[in-house]
């Protein structure tokens, strides 16, 4: 599917077929379920998107919101950005260990996690992934990757 030329969220998912837009939802259900406060649901770079507000942190490298977590519907399946996974190491082995006892593949490289249906992926994983990093904690991580401090 080509990037989402829609600005609400609501409009993303009513604008996919039925079986991908709940898929999608199931998905969104787990994130703003988990989601910490401080982040916001928006459309950015064609999917969902949680993500920091300019007016909370304006000093990204590209002038665009910090990004913490997209999800979008794709032409061959769905994928979770996750960009900021590996913070918490022990999460993601968890998902790791998930997929090992359930007999199916893990793909997942450079924070983005790719699956083709919702058995595929441990929805209560995800969302203690997604609880894991609080804005704060977000923007510290940015700070010291970009040398601000």
């Amino acid at each position: 599917m080509a990037p989402s030329k829609d600005s609400t969220p609501e409009q993303y998912i009513a604008g996919l077929p039925p079986d991908r837009r709940d898929v999608v939802s199931a998905v969104r259900a787990v994130i703003l379920e988990h989601l910490p406060e401080g982040y916001v649901e928006t459309i950015n770079w064609g999917m969902l998107s949680y993500e920091i507000p300019l007016s909370r942190f304006s000093a990204t490298r590209n002038k665009q919101p910090l990004s913490y977590l997209a999800l979008a519907a794709n032409k061959t399946g769905f994928s979770l950005h996750m960009m900021h996974a590996d913070s918490d190491p022990q999460l993601l082995d968890d998902v790791k260990a998930w997929h090992r006892k359930e007999g199916k593949r893990f793909d997942m490289g450079k924070g983005c996690y790719r699956f083709k249906r919702l058995d595929d992926i441990p929805l209560h994983l995800i969302g203690s992934v997604v609880a894991a990093t609080s804005v704060d904690t977000l923007i510290t991580m940015a700070k010291q990757a970009w040398k601000l401090e």
